[in-house]
């Protein structure tokens, strides 16, 4: 049950690991060692575990927008559908099984879901900022408990920043370090800084990982009389940007004989 499944998570994060390799669970689990307060209660067992499955939660909802949006723009994108699914079927050969580590080869896949992130983040505006000292900005004086708004959504078709921003190209990301770490204000999806996502690499490595099986195992058509242009991009807003309307599309599998 996931009770069992955090408990052990966290008996591997005990387990003694390389300096600077500490992640989210370590910090809770060095909080719950020093005895840290949390509201009127000292951090418990208990409140770790319900930290973690909101980050869970929290990160699934997530990682499934982003593939309905990267699965949308290859449907309407034949060309990158093709090239992507080529390059994981290459590496793959008769395999069907990918893991973790096969993902790593998937460089253009990387570039495919930057794209997505790039054109249609989950979290249109990131969790407000407040000033706690004045500063100046083009012109402009940011004064003490001025609450701050980043428009992901807006950065991301920027034509300052991307060019032709509405056109799906994942070759944009060929020899760029843009990554979504936090560290290039051009691509946020997870925002930046010490509040950054905490489910950051768990959300990238389930994106990454379901759709490379999606793509591996499964060829998709368009439903019969359905055109390329008939696929809209219509968004449903909200705190989270999802398809209005659904994906509609046809899966034909794909054998494999394992070796």
């Amino acid at each position: 049950d996931l009770d069992a499944f955090y408990e052990q998570m966290i008996d591997l994060h005990k387990q003694e690991k390389k300096q600077g390799s500490e992640d989210f669970v370590d910090l809770l689990l060095k909080l719950e060692k020093e005895e840290a307060v949390l509201g009127n209660d000292k951090l418990t067992r208990n409140h770790i575990k319900a930290i973690l499955m909101n980050v869970l939660l929290a990160g699934i909802d997530t990682s499934a927008i982003t593939m309905t949006w990267a699965m949308t723009e290859l449907a309407r994108n034949p060309r990158v559908m093709k090239k992507v699914q080529s390059e994981i079927r290459n590496h793959m050969g008769s395999r069907s099984t990918i893991t973790l580590d096969d993902t790593d080869h998937f460089k253009y896949l990387k570039m495919v879901i930057k794209e997505t992130w790039r054109l249609h983040p989950t979290t249109p505006i990131l969790l407000p900022r407040e000033v706690m000292s004045e500063f100046e900005i083009n012109g402009y004086t940011i004064p003490v408990k001025t609450r701050l708004h980043v428009n992901v959504w807006a950065i991301g078709r920027d034509p300052d920043t991307w060019k032709e921003p509405e056109v799906f190209l994942p070759e944009r990301f060929v020899d760029s370090d843009i990554d979504a770490k936090g560290q290039h204000f051009e691509l946020l999806p997870f925002g930046g800084g010490r509040r950054i996502c905490p489910a950051i690499y768990m959300g990238t490595t389930m994106v990454e990982f379901g759709l490379a099986n999606m793509l591996h195992r499964f060829d998709w058509e368009l439903p019969e009389g359905m055109k390329v242009e008939d696929i809209d991009i219509e968004e449903a807003p909200g705190l989270t940007v999802n398809k209005k309307n659904e994906l509609l599309l046809v899966p034909v599998a794909v054998k494999y004989i394992d070796h």
